[in-house]
């Protein structure tokens, strides 16, 4: 029998004056699901490659940027969006654990993190070929090139980073002599079948004592003329190989990233205490050698790449921006979901002074990532949230009012779709991605189960 139900008959445009408060329906229900959306009533998932490929609310790419304060859970939405993508076939690598939050999740997942500091084993070359370096010999010739303008395009960039780290300007002649030294170290300019791996402190050597070969080629009248010009390169380079950072990232790599676990993690709080330079540094470092990692994916071969604390790394300058733009704009070439992680908008604004060039290029980068989320914010914080994202008063609102009400709630902003979205998470989520100190005081049935339902997420 049909239910008793009354039944109106109405235009559209009548329809939005008697039911005002009715919204519209939540995005598809693919990917992972993440917790609840309650403007639409229903169930929220998470599905950044599917919004991208569908194009769905204008979606143009899968990266992701996360804002929120301290303690609004934005670290445990991350956690829990890594975990539960993992069921359906994703890897998450973790460059740059500042402060070791996702050691729990690896350990419960039986995988070792990766500490990078002085006295520890592992090191890390950014100048690794990563799997542009595979059987180089058997590439054709149009291939080899290829890569090849591919690596060295990534290194240029990386050693621009370092040398605008030390405040030292990297224009078109360093970038000139630069570029030769790492084409000559690699074999690359003598037609070698097998490009040689090189490190920093190579290059800095190159530039030390130039070769009549690299003099000449530079378009030098003498080698002393070369080593004036390229001083401050050569300083800046010098003071990365010998300084704070020495040993850590100027040595072959010896890590290696297994792709066939759910998670890899590289820890960076042992740099902690060398300040916030010496960590962004390190970051910059991280992102060119995850890069060589992540590219060449193969189809199907699904990664999310999480970039925590990244405003430590913006505050370097304007090359150290443009070394994170570029990992954004190659994440629908690399089949990549970046995700930049933040306490606030405003971040992007301390990277430089007001109408610097830094600060335009810190502000695109929130138009490169097409999925925003804004977890819970103080009251002061509203306006610059109108000002950089738009937001109307209702949805800041959400932001400073609702979403700061309890942990994990957020505002979700996917293309042209709102969603306000509270996250779910079960007692077994709960100790698998909160701060150590949950982890710690959690029973042993607990913590057993949560690496029992961890292991399970990582094999599905």
């Amino acid at each position: 029998m049909p239910a008793p139900l009354a039944v109106y008959r109405m235009t559209s445009e009548q329809a939005g004056g008697v039911w005002p408060l009715i919204a519209g329906n939540g995005l598809p229900p693919t990917g992972a699901l993440l917790g609840i959306d309650y403007l639409s009533g229903g169930a929220f998932s998470v599905d950044p490659i599917g919004w991208t490929l569908q194009a769905v609310a204008g979606v143009t790419n899968p990266n992701m940027i996360f804002f929120g304060a301290p303690g609004r859970g934005k670290s445990g939405t991350v956690k829990m969006f890594a975990l539960r993508q993992m069921a359906y076939g994703y890897r998450t690598l973790v460059l740059g654990d500042v402060k070791d939050e996702y050691e729990p999740l690896c350990r419960a997942l039986e995988v070792q993190p990766h500490a990078v500091g002085h006295g520890l084993p592992a090191r890390i070359n950014p100048l690794d070929f990563g799997p542009l370096g595979n059987d180089w010999t058997r590439l054709p010739r149009a291939e080899a090139q290829r890569r090849a303008a591919m690596v060295f395009s990534r290194w240029l960039l990386l050693l621009r980073g370092l040398v605008g780290s030390q405040h030292v300007p990297f224009g078109p002649t360093a970038e000139t002599a630069v570029g030769q030294v790492i084409r000559d170290l690699t074999g690359y300019t003598t037609g070698a079948d097998r490009m040689r791996e090189i490190t920093i402190p190579q290059v800095w050597e190159a530039l030390r004592a130039p070769s009549a070969e690299l003099v000449d080629a530079c378009r030098y009248a003498t080698n002393q003329q070369f080593l004036d010009d390229t001083r401050p390169v050569r300083d800046a380079l010098g003071a990365l190989v010998t300084g704070h950072l020495a040993g850590l990232f100027d040595a072959p790599t010896t890590i290696s990233v297994d792709w066939r676990a759910p998670i890899q993690s590289l820890s960076l709080s042992r740099l902690d205490p060398l300040g916030d330079e010496a960590v962004g540094v390190a970051l910059t470092c991280l992102n060119s050698w995850g890069r060589a990692m992540t590219q060449l994916a193969e189809p199907g071969d699904l990664r999310i790449v999480i970039r925590d604390e990244c405003w430590k790394q913006m505050r370097l300058g304007a090359d150290a921006v443009r070394s994170l733009d570029a990992d954004l704009r190659l994440s629908r070439n690399d089949g990549c979901i970046q995700v930049v992680v933040a306490h606030k908008p405003s971040d992007m604004l301390t990277v430089g002074d007001a109408g610097s060039q830094a600060v335009a290029i810190a502000k695109d980068l929130l138009h490169l990532c097409a999925t925003k989320v804004l977890l819970g914010q103080d009251d002061q914080i509203g306006d610059e949230l109108s000002g950089l994202l738009g937001l109307s008063p209702m949805a800041e609102r959400i932001v400073t009012d609702w979403a700061a009400a309890a942990r994990g709630r957020a505002l979700w902003l996917v293309g042209s779709h709102s969603a306000k979205v509270q996250t779910v998470r079960t007692s077994i989520d709960v100790a698998l991605t909160d701060t150590n100190d949950a982890i710690t005081t959690s029973t042993s049935g607990d913590a057993e189960a949560a690496s029992v339902a961890a292991r399970r997420a990582g094999v599905a």
